[in-house]
C-alpha cells in the first residue's frame, strides 16, 4: 500500500559566496515564512554530519504534485542560490502486506478463485480498503519529533546465485517476519518509515530511522545484518545522518 509522496534533498552550503553576500538579513527574512510554512506541512530540516553535505531536507506530502510545487517554491528563494544540491531521493511511503496478502491468497485459492478475475480483484480491493483505513497514520505519517535521523536507500539482491525476487512468497514472508521481530525490539527507541522507490529513483527502497540517541542506529542496523533477509538479500546504499535543526541555523543564524 502506498501513502505519502516523499522527497529527501541534500545540499552543501556555498559558504564563500554566502560570506560575501550583501543583504543577508533581507535574504533570510524573505525565506523565513516559506520555510516555516513548509515545516508546518510535513517538512523537516537536518544538519548533516560528514562530507556528503551540510543539510538534508525531508518532505512528506499528500501527492507528487505537492512535492513538485514545494520543490519549485524553495528553489525560487534567493537563499537557495547559496545551496548546492549534492543528491536527492524520491519515493512513496509504503507498507508491505506479506501476512495479510498470504492469508487472502490462500483463502481465494482454496475457494478456486483464479488470480486477476473480477471476483479476485474485488476481494483484493476490499481487503486493501480495510488495511488502508487501519494503517492510515503509518501511510500518511508526520515526521517524528526526534533529534536525529538516519536515512539510507537499499535494494533486494538479484543476480549471481541469490535473487530475492525468485523466492516463493511464503519464504519471503518468513524472512520478513523474522526481520520485523528485530525492529520490534527497538520500539520506543526508533521510529521507522519505509518508502518504495522502484521506478522513482536508483534504489528500490528508502529507510528513515528517527531516534533521540544516534547510537541506536548502529545497534539496530548491526543486529539486522545477521538476519537472513539482510545478510543474504540486502544491498545498502550511502547513509546520511543528521541532527534536527532549522535551515537558518545551517547558515549560522540562531533558530
Amino acid at each position: 500500500m502506498e501513502g505519502s509522496a516523499a522527497l529527501h534533498q541534500m545540499f552543501r552550503v556555498r559558504r564563500p559566496e554566502w560570506r560575501r553576500a550583501g543583504e543577508r538579513a533581507r535574504i533570510l527574512e524573505a525565506a523565513a515564512p516559506v520555510l516555516d510554512e513548509a515545516g508546518k506541512n510535513g517538512s523537516a530540516f537536518y544538519s548533516l554530519f560528514g562530507h556528503k553535505g551540510d543539510l538534508m531536507l525531508v518532505h512528506y506530502r499528500r501527492s507528487f504534485e505537492e512535492l513538485n510545487e514545494l520543490e519549485t517554491r524553495l528553489a525560487s528563494l534567493e537563499l537557495f542560490d547559496y545551496l548546492e544540491p549534492t543528491t536527492s531521493y524520491l519515493s512513496v511511503v509504503e507498507l508491505g502486506l506479506y501476512d495479510s496478502s498470504f492469508r487472502l491468497y490462500s483463502q481465494l485459492a482454496e475457494r478456486g478463485v483464479e488470480p486477476f478475475t473480477p471476483e479476485w480483484d474485488r476481494e483484493m480491493e476490499e481487503n486493501l480498503a480495510v488495511q488502508r483505513k487501519a494503517m492510515a497514520t503509518r501511510l500518511w505519517p508526520e515526521i517524528p519529533p526526534r533529534k536525529f535521523l538516519c536515512f539510507y536507500p537499499m535494494n533486494r539482491r538479484r543476480g549471481e546465485d541469490k535473487n530475492w525476487y525468485t523466492l516463493p512468497m511464503a519464504e519471503r514472508r518468513r524472512q520478513m517476519h523474522e526481520h520485523g521481530l528485530i525492529g520490534r525490539r527497538y520500539a520506543g527507541e526508533v521510529q521507522q518509515v519505509i518508502s518504495g522507490s522502484i521506478g522513482f529513483d536508483d534504489w528500490e527502497w528508502g529507510v528513515d530511522l528517527y531516534a533521540d540517541d544516534p547510537l541506536v542506529f548502529k545497534k539496530l542496523i548491526y543486529e539486522m545484518r545477521f538476519d537472513e533477509a539482510s545478510a543474504v538479500y540486502a544491498e545498502f546504499g550511502p547513509f546520511y545522518v543528521g541532527v534536527r535543526s532549522v535551515l537558518l541555523e545551517v547558515f549560522g543564524v540562531p533558530g
